[in-house]
């Protein structure tokens, strides 16, 4: 195991897009930031589970792909350097010196900060699978084809055959984002009510009702079985409670039942927790533990939304509240982007 010390302003456990924006926030008040991640590249959930699934609620843009915004926020903190520990998690958290704090990872990497911030959105994640027997032979067969718990690529899975199962967003989101490339779709539902946005209900249904569709709602009906060989598979077997038993012909299987989730070392570091997520102080995001914050999905006060765009406020009220504790003596003399302009971009 190599080892490294580094010696930084701030760490940012996650490379999601809070984090990435963190970084900004930061280095516009002079701040260095280096980020931690698990993952093998930056973007949290938006680039590993669904880059091309489209967010309609970042301000400026009426319709921009996950991975697209990741692209530009991770362009957006560049002029300021941050360093980026990748495939790596942060074991501890250690006080030192003159209010400052000792992060290892588990790469053995050292770092010296005067502040921690945690963005590591819901913390380790991965799929709820659904009980079926002999699922993971099935699992990472190539594109398009086999059990998947995400669309990296919509074009994969163009003119294939698709099981979609789950009645949440996800489930909905890609049968609607796919249903201009694929040959069928059949969705899958326990129950004929859905807990997605009414509007992505109401066009799934729509397009369920048209006869040039390739959607299928197939309710109420559970998944019961895999059919195929060799990895390869060949039909998905549904039953109703009942015990009445559907096969449906298909290429792959995409069951959306959530994630897995849990916060790893995150919940050995003492910090004031609650179902799964870390208290913070809704005007300065500081948790618990003075001198480590919480921005993003991990973090939780009274009326807190989980959104990306209350992520991006709760990084620039952090990245205030940290420059007060690093900078005691010395006032901000704080100017808007406009006047100020960012290291690297033409004025």
């Amino acid at each position: 195991m190599s080892e490294s010390r580094i010696e930084t302003d701030v760490v940012i456990v996650g490379a999601g897009p809070v984090g990435l924006f963190a970084v900004f926030e930061l280095g516009m008040l002079g701040l260095r930031a280096q980020l931690v991640d698990s993952l093998a590249g930056v973007g949290g959930q938006c680039q590993a589970l669904y880059p091309e699934k489209p967010i309609y609620d970042i301000p400026g843009y009426p319709r921009i792909l996950a991975g697209e915004l990741i692209e530009r926020l991770a362009e957006q903190a560049a002029p300021f350097k941050p360093g980026y520990h990748l495939e790596q998690r942060v074991e501890t958290v250690q006080p030192a010196r003159h209010g400052r704090w000792r992060v290892r990872t588990s790469a053995g990497t050292e770092i010296d900060c005067g502040a921690v911030i945690v963005a590591a959105g819901v913390g380790a994640f991965g799929p709820n699978r659904p009980p079926l027997e002999g699922l993971r032979d099935y699992e990472g067969q190539g594109p398009g084809t086999g059990v998947h718990y995400l669309v990296a690529r919509r074009e994969d899975f163009r003119d294939k055959r698709l099981v979609i199962a789950g009645g949440g967003d996800s489930a909905l989101d890609w049968t609607l984002s796919l249903s201009d490339l694929a040959r069928r779709i059949y969705v899958v539902h326990r129950r004929d009510k859905f807990r997605a946005a009414p509007e992505s209900v109401r066009e799934m249904r729509r397009l369920a009702e048209d006869p040039g569709s390739p959607v299928e709602l197939v309710v109420p009906y559970q998944l019961h079985g895999l059919d195929g060989s060799d990895g390869r598979l060949t039909g998905v077997d549904v039953a109703t409670l009942d015990g009445d038993v559907r096969r449906l012909e298909a290429d792959a299987l995409l069951p959306f039942f959530g994630l897995s989730m849990n916060l790893g070392p995150i919940a050995e570091w003492g910090l004031d927790l609650e179902r799964g997520s870390v208290k913070a102080d809704p005007v300065t995001c500081e948790t618990s533990t003075a001198g480590i914050y919480a921005i993003g999905d991990i973090a939780s006060y009274p009326g807190k939304l989980k959104l990306i765009l209350s992520g991006f406020s709760e990084a620039a009220l952090a990245a205030h509240a940290i420059y007060a504790r690093l900078n005691p003596d010395t006032p901000l003399h704080w100017e808007h982007s406009t006047t100020k302009g960012v290291p690297g971009f033409a004025e």
